[in-house]
């Protein structure tokens, strides 16, 4: 799959990827100069409430490139970028092995549905800030943030769905919540914004 006619199918397919009933898709633009091709969207996940107890504990964005031919540090046309981040608490946060769990979560997640890659790279960050001052009566936050990349073996457009699957995946892991039963699927359509 190596056109631009394949691409654009690839996007419309993407287009109708619905993920579970707590992540909230939105198709943003995306970045022009890393591939010829390319598509992203980001998510935002709630913690599942309605109304004032609602709020966002985990977003990231999703970019899929496309360069015939590849580039060589890709080993392959095409390339999955991700960044996410989540609301952690703090002993979380402190455990010194946050990283290589991030970073095993992550293949993990891409291992449980199927999606078939190489070449992954990238960094798993703890942030943790303190307010001071006129703030100061807000809580200290911790966050983990994953940057990571990889390249998708595809063969059929049809391929790129165990990748978006395992970033939503990996996403609601970090964010804690629980893992949807085993042959439960989500019904009804995609949570967008316009």
């Amino acid at each position: 799959m190596k056109s631009p006619i394949a691409f654009n199918e690839m996007i419309e397919l993407l287009r109708t990827f619905t993920p579970r009933a707590e992540i909230i898709l939105e198709e943003v633009p995306a970045p022009q100069k890393l591939a010829t091709y390319s598509f992203a969207f980001t998510a935002d996940i709630s913690n599942g409430l309605t109304g004032d107890a609602e709020n966002e504990i985990a977003s990231g964005r999703f970019v899929v490139l496309h360069e015939p031919g590849g580039q060589e540090t890709w080993e392959g046309d095409f390339r999955c970028v991700t960044f996410m981040r989540a609301d952690v608490d703090s002993e979380m946060q402190e455990d010194p092995l946050l990283p290589e769990v991030g970073w095993n979560w992550l293949l993990d997640c891409l291992g449980a549905t199927g999606a078939q890659f190489n070449a992954p790279s990238g960094t798993v960050t703890r942030v943790s800030s303190a307010s001071f001052g006129k703030l100061s009566p807000r809580n200290s936050d911790s966050e983990i943030e994953i940057r990571a990349s990889w390249t998708p073996l595809i063969s059929q457009i049809e391929e790129i769905f165990p990748h978006v699957q395992a970033w939503c995946n990996l996403m609601t892991e970090v964010a804690g919540l629980p893992p949807l039963p085993e042959g439960v699927a989500t019904i009804g359509s995609a949570r967008r914004r316009a």
